[in-house]
């Protein structure tokens, strides 16, 4: 029986870089947490410790630094796409280099009612996510860029049901025509294109996904996620396919019979396990491939 190497990567996690212009008066700030991989030919690497082949983590790091100020930091999608660039076309040994970024929002702080220019509290409503994977060198170069958030709360209070479930000897959940549906979104979404307003297209699917989870009246949260994919790619042609997952953030009614209080759906528990993980892709008919962004890195989201 022969053991081998399967497959390897490499890469520096969670640098954690900020980027603040000062170009003007008025400053700006982006925030961002930073991770490369690389793949290639390192196997030498691991069979024999050589590290010719090895471009250090700690290089990966100061590049991504580096970067920051050389090449700007102004959307994080156009900013990955400069690295990866970069690793694949002027390190030789690398074949493959994924970069995958979250961004952490700010607002500007309010002084005496007005917008300071240089201060700033943190905005968490949501982490804004990208990943870019570009493989080969040349004209069989391949890019993928993927946009997305995660850790996105909603809730709403009504318009979503749930019955007419399957039921067997262990079922004990209750019906319902009228219930609370929360969720922390994560969704990713796949583009057709290297060249696009990043900004733009960020702010206008995070409202399509928020407006669909609010008008579509649900009678699971399977078909809402469907809504909210499929109203995303009638809006953008660049998209080929998003892929979301919610976690069912349970509230369950809870019980003031005993102290003779009525509770009209007015008062609940909210339970933070277990719960319900409902995942799913929607994805264009004639979509190109998907490449290594979605089968090499990832698993649904």
């Amino acid at each position: 029986m022969a053991i081998v190497l399967g497959d390897h990567q490499y890469g520096k996690a969670e640098n954690r870089i900020v980027r603040i212009y000062r170009d003007s008066p008025r400053h700006e700030i982006h925030d961002v947490n930073v991770s490369t991989a690389l793949r290639g030919d390192f196997a030498a690497a691991h069979l024999t410790g050589d590290q010719s082949s090895v471009l250090p983590t700690d290089t990966q790091k100061q590049t991504a630094y580096a970067f920051a100020k050389e090449k700007g930091l102004v959307s994080i999608e156009e900013y990955g796409l400069e690295l990866a660039r970069h690793f694949v076309d002027d390190v030789p040994p690398v074949e493959a280099a994924r970069i995958e970024i979250e961004e952490y929002a700010w607002e500007r702080a309010l002084v005496d009612g007005a917008e300071h220019d240089h201060t700033w509290v943190r905005k968490g409503q949501e982490v804004r996510t990208a990943s870019v994977t570009v493989e080969g060198t040349g004209d069989e170069q391949r890019t993928w860029i993927t946009g997305g958030l995660k850790d996105l709360v909603i809730l709403k209070s009504t318009g979503s049901e749930f019955h007419g479930f399957y039921e067997d000897e262990y079922t004990v959940l209750q019906p319902t025509t009228d219930r609370v549906m929360a969720t922390s979104l994560v969704a990713k979404w796949r583009f057709t294109t290297t060249e696009a307003d990043w900004n733009e297209v960020y702010a206008g699917v995070k409202a399509i996904l928020v407006k669909q989870f609010a008008v579509v009246h649900s009678l699971a949260l399977q078909q809402t996620l469907f809504e909210m994919g499929k109203a995303v790619l009638e809006a953008y042609d660049s998209i080929a396919e998003v892929r979301l997952s919610a976690p069912n953030k349970h509230h369950f009614l809870y019980d003031l019979s005993r102290f003779g209080v009525e509770n009209d759906n007015e008062v609940f528990h909210a339970d933070d396990r277990p719960y319900g993980l409902i995942q799913a892709s929607v994805i264009r008919d004639d979509a190109p491939d998907a490449g290594p962004a979605w089968h090499q890195y990832s698993g649904l989201v």
